[in-house]
């Protein structure tokens, strides 16, 4: 049996008992009432036939002779006649009259005139009013004694009894039974009722799941949101954060945010325009957040035909990218190798040209000039005062780049790095991202020389150097932009003439948040002018240099020696 049904039958059972049980507690008091107002009505007849002087006299009379007289005498008698007429007018079962010792004078069945009363006569008798419910004679009935007093003084000579019937008060109470059984069949209809829309709406709330189903749910979603290493964030149909799971919170770089309405929360505009009606088919996007590139992607969530919301999805891809970058710059590198050994090979077919036939002073002196300016020599102006061999390589490989696409490279006089490069990876991301877009902004340039400068210039602590990065370039600059709008997430300038190709949507919003979460930071010092030179751009990376002892500089420098010659 499914739980919504218990449920049902178990709140009928419920609602069922609790209308019998007020009925009968109703019915109760009902029946106590009318029993109350029988002994309050047989109280006060008692009173009003024990307070007739008439009868008063003839009890006297009676009490004061030798015995007690016959039942015919008494079924003739003043006080038979007198308590007939008085139960005749009111309706009630008994209207008894006895002497001072409880035989009767007066009874409804004169057979039993002169008997002793079947119910105890001693309280009235002793002077005090009592009602009573008892069984007589007669039957059960709810009734009064009030005690009998001579005239003029307050001997007693008797009692009177009044009773009413039970049935009586049975009647009564069935006629005022059809509103209780109104009222508790109402109650129960109205609790029937409930209990159904009560069901519906637990088997909608629930979704027709039973308890079981959901506790196992409730501990997979558990097990699910907090095992795997993908952000979720569910939205529910009213716009509220019901599930955001740890990885959320970390991709994000803030606090958990369950609870709070999706409009309302911290989180980038990216992601809430994910969850917007019309995008219930968009792609997944590419977002920067919390110095992490993210995959973002948006699906609506459906049971049956019930709305349950938004369920949004985050995949890291940082390690991922800046292994991409990393890699680029490795193919660059490896590019710029290959060119530069195939011109190592012709000036050693030269060198050979050279002995062969014999002119060993040329060939000296071709070796001389090799010598003078290295067997490899990247595109790069004043490379030489880069120490650094990976700085060297890599903007050695980026010149052999820039040069394919008719713009130089130029290392500035103002360049000083003393020591070496500690963290190649975010050197990489940024320096690189830095050079690949003052390159574009070079080519798309309207002045007629194209060229890039770099100057590096790094910083020595205790803790690790930091790293100063400014390139320039001769393109036509940010024109009308503003220098914080290329820092946007998602911010692009391919579509646009004046820089095109300034930003790919994730490099400069990318390196912005890396230096920044070392110490650093990234920003814009120069917006360039049209027709050059162009925009100048300048980053700070705390961290990624280590200082080179004065021997490992020494020896650096006599390997390099060795290497050109």
């Amino acid at each position: 049996m499914r739980f919504s049904t218990q449920t049902l039958l178990l709140q009928l059972g419920v609602v069922l008992l609790v209308v019998l049980l007020s009925g009968i507690v109703h019915a109760w008091l009902v029946y106590e009432r009318i029993g109350d107002e029988a002994e309050n009505q047989a109280l006060t007849l008692a009173r009003t036939v024990a307070a007739d002087p008439d009868v008063r006299a003839d009890v006297q009379a009676i009490s004061k002779e030798e015995g007690t007289p016959p039942p015919d005498v008494l079924a003739a008698g003043p006080l038979q006649a007198a308590a007939e007429a008085a139960r005749v007018r009111t309706g009630a079962l008994f209207v008894v009259i006895t002497d001072e010792t409880g035989l009767r004078l007066a009874h409804p069945d004169l057979a039993r005139l002169g008997e002793r009363v079947s119910t105890d006569p001693s309280v009235a008798l002793a002077g005090e009013e009592i009602t009573t419910r008892n069984t007589g004679t007669l039957g059960p009935s709810a009734g009064a004694k009030v005690p009998v007093y001579s005239p003029g003084s307050t001997t007693i000579v008797g009692e009177v009894s009044v009773g009413y019937s039970v049935e009586s008060l049975t009647e009564s109470l069935v006629r005022d039974i059809a509103p209780i059984a109104l009222t508790a069949g109402g109650a129960l209809l109205a609790g029937v009722l409930a209990s159904f829309l009560l069901r519906r709406r637990l088997q909608r709330l629930t979704l027709g799941l039973e308890p079981e189903e959901i506790s196992t749910l409730v501990h997979d979603q558990v097990a699910v949101l907090q095992g795997v290493d993908d952000g979720v964030i569910g939205i529910a149909a009213d716009g509220r954060i019901s599930v955001f799971n740890a990885a959320a919170s970390r991709l994000l770089d803030m606090p958990d945010a369950t609870g709070r309405h999706w409009s309302s929360a911290a989180v980038p505009e990216q992601l809430k325009r994910l969850t917007k009606p019309a995008a219930q088919d968009a792609e997944a996007v590419e977002i920067v957040a919390g110095g992490r590139v993210l995959v973002a992607s948006a699906r609506k969530a459906w049971h049956r035909k019930e709305d349950l919301g938004w369920v949004v999805m985050l995949r890291d891809r940082t390690e991922l990218q800046q292994l991409t970058q990393q890699l680029d710059a490795v193919g660059t590198m490896s590019t710029a190798l290959r060119a530069q050994r195939h011109e190592f090979a012709n000036q050693l077919h030269t060198i050979a040209g050279f002995m062969s036939i014999g002119q060993y002073d040329s060939a000296k002196e071709y070796l001389a000039r090799i010598s003078a300016t290295g067997p490899l020599k990247f595109p790069v102006e004043q490379a030489e005062l880069l120490q650094d061999p990976y700085l060297q390589a890599f903007i050695g490989a980026k010149g052999v780049e820039a040069s394919e696409r008719g713009v130089a490279l130029r290392v500035g006089p103002e360049t000083l790095v003393r020591g070496h490069v500690a963290d190649p990876q975010d050197v990489t991301t940024v320096l690189g991202n830095l050079i690949d877009n003052a390159v574009s902004a070079a080519v798309a340039g309207s002045g007629d020389e194209r060229w890039v400068d770099i100057e590096l210039l790094d910083e020595q602590s205790h803790d690790g150097g930091a790293l100063h990065i400014v390139v320039a370039d001769s393109g036509d600059g940010l024109g009308e932009l503003d220098p914080k709008e290329v820092f946007t997430e998602g911010f692009t300038t391919a579509d646009r003439t004046s820089r095109p190709g300034a930003g790919q949507g994730l490099g400069l919003a990318l390196v912005r948040q890396l230096a920044r979460r070392r110490g650093g930071d990234v920003r814009v010092l120069e917006t360039g002018t049209m027709g050059g030179p162009g925009a100048v751009f300048m980053a700070s990376i705390p961290g990624v240099m280590d200082t080179d002892a004065p021997g490992n500089r020494d020896a650096g420098a006599t390997m390099t020696e060795d290497n050109d010659g």
